[in-house]
């Protein structure tokens, strides 16, 4: 097999992101070498590659559907909100330039060559890549500076499928009218649709489809039924609230309550996903201050907005509990920007340009922002555990401690963060994905709170694979492999319909 294929969806968080990873792994699990491709993402949950690359977590997950080492090509271009109308862009890997909404689209015609050139380079070097689109297609108003839908269709020749979430209501309609607001050029792209999360009697939705076929003359691919364990590292916040139960705890064993505070500009928040996996743990994202107060233990995660979310954080008053918390000796665990906010002071003329701030004062420890990205992979050791520990960072701010204790250790002996009573800090993101410093982290918040806590035995990295594994299956028993692999290879097929919303020329006969 060799070719590639679009995977477009009739909204943010339709699933396009799920069902091109299934895809993936179905192809993979035949012996296909398969890579992910998303021209651009804006996502503020991203990963490091072991290239030094940053790209967006969405595409790492899909390199792992397809058993391939993620690299800055499958995400050439990543864009990180950072306030309102700022966001930082990524290109192949590396900070470009910061924008806002109107400078970016000036930017599409520079960035096309780029997103070109790297869609070609791996399909030179993969037998298929998959490709998955951004938002919606039928996006109007941004079609003429289109760089991950259409246009990239139309550029490589790519045949499209466009997935609907039928658990939100209105699939049919939603199909229809992305097709039919698409240009005729666009519409020749478009090859089939797939239904995703249903639940109930497929006899029932049969003559849906059926209809839906005679009236744009294209066909449904499968529809995948809702399978509520199958959670992945999610790209936005639109997701959270779909989380899985928790695992229940051990006999004997206390419930665990872990409260995530959800900060407006939260990044990598999948850095909690590992806990969710632990037997009786049990995660919530939430801006309460009595959630806060009374969880076992809290974790402020990574912001690409440090002193906006930190004013925010103080304007809600979840200061005072962070701050009741520590007094009482409750435990609290701060990631990247969230342990920098539980310092003493924020130096920062390169994220927001406000100068100096006042942190937390929680951890003797001060942040100054630095023009330069760092970006880097890390492994070694918890001298504060006694555990292994991995991660990976993705920060401007330079953390410095002046008291308390190292938490972490690379193998080159580099230290990092920094525990000071019930208050722990580290800069490494994707930490907690290592299960024994995981686990070490659960016991030690049980210990402060007098909570039972039975560790679990399923490696994270064995949970995530088996997940994947069980999306492809998911893919291959409830799509039609034949025609999708036909799209792949062919690409669009010549004879599709056009519909005109202004003349109805395809008829409901």
């Amino acid at each position: 097999m060799k070719g590639a294929i679009l995977v477009c969806g009739t909204h943010s968080d339709a699933g396009k992101s799920v069902v091109a990873a299934g895809i993936c792994r179905w192809l993979a699990s035949r012996g296909v070498r398969v890579a992910p491709f998303k021209a651009q993402n804006m996502a503020l949950n991203s990963v490091v590659t072991p290239g030094g690359a940053e790209i967006g977590r969405s595409q790492a997950v899909q390199a792992a559907a397809a058993r391939v080492v993620p690299e800055a090509a499958m995400n050439p271009v990543l864009i990180k909100p950072s306030g309102v109308r700022h966001s930082q862009v990524v290109v192949m890997g590396t900070p470009y330039t910061d924008a806002d909404a109107r400078s970016y689209q000036a930017l599409k015609g520079e960035l096309r060559p780029i997103v070109a050139e790297a869609l070609a380079d791996l399909r030179s070097r993969y037998d298929v890549v998959v490709c998955e689109g951004a938002g919606s297609p039928a996006e109007i108003n941004l079609r003429d500076a289109d760089l991950t839908n259409m246009w990239l269709a139309r550029e490589a020749g790519l045949a499209t499928v466009i997935v609907a979430d039928i658990d939100r209501g209105g699939v049919f309609a939603s199909l229809y009218g992305t097709v039919a607001l698409l240009h005729a050029a666009d519409q020749a792209h478009v090859a089939g649709y797939i239904i995703n999360k249903f639940r109930g009697d497929a006899s029932i939705l049969a003559p849906g489809l059926e209809m839906l076929e005679r009236r744009t003359g294209r066909p449904t691919l499968g529809v995948l039924p809702y399978a509520e364990d199958l959670w992945l590292d999610v790209e936005d916040s639109l997701a959270l609230d779909g989380r899985p139960e928790t695992p229940p705890a051990h006999e004997g064993a206390d419930t665990l309550e872990v409260a995530v505070v959800r900060l407006r500009w939260m990044s990598n928040f999948t850095d909690a996903d590992a806990l969710s996996a632990e037997p009786g743990v049990r995660v919530r994202f939430t801006r309460s201050p009595a959630d806060v107060r009374r969880a076992d233990l809290v974790i402020l995660p990574g912001t690409k907005a440090t002193l906006e979310d930190l004013e925010r954080l103080r304007a809600d008053g979840l200061d005072r509990a962070l701050r009741a918390r520590a007094r009482a000796g409750d435990p609290i665990l701060g990631v990247c920007g969230g342990y920098q906010m539980l310092g003493e002071r924020i130096e920062d003329e390169v994220e927001s340009g406000r100068g100096v701030a006042d942190g937390l004062a929680l951890l003797p420890v001060t942040t100054r922002f630095e023009p330069d990205k760092l970006l880097r992979r890390r492994r070694g050791r918890s001298p504060w555990a006694g555990t292994s520990a991995s991660g990976y960072e993705i920060r401007h701010g330079r953390v410095a401690r002046h008291g308390g204790a190292d938490v972490l250790r690379d193998d080159s002996g580099e230290p990092d963060g920094c525990v000071s009573g019930a208050v722990l800090g580290t800069a490494w993101h994707g930490v907690l994905e290592d299960d024994a410093f995981r686990r070490g982290v659960l016991k030690w918040a049980a210990g402060l709170r007098g909570r039972s806590y039975v560790a679990g035995d399923m490696s994270f990295a064995a949970l995530r694979e088996a997940r994947l594994d069980a999306l492809g299956a998911l893919v291959a028993g409830h799509l039609d492999l034949d025609r999708l692999g036909d799209l792949i290879v062919s690409g669009p097929p010549a004879d599709l319909a056009v519909i005109d919303p202004e003349v109805l020329t395809c008829s409901a006969s």
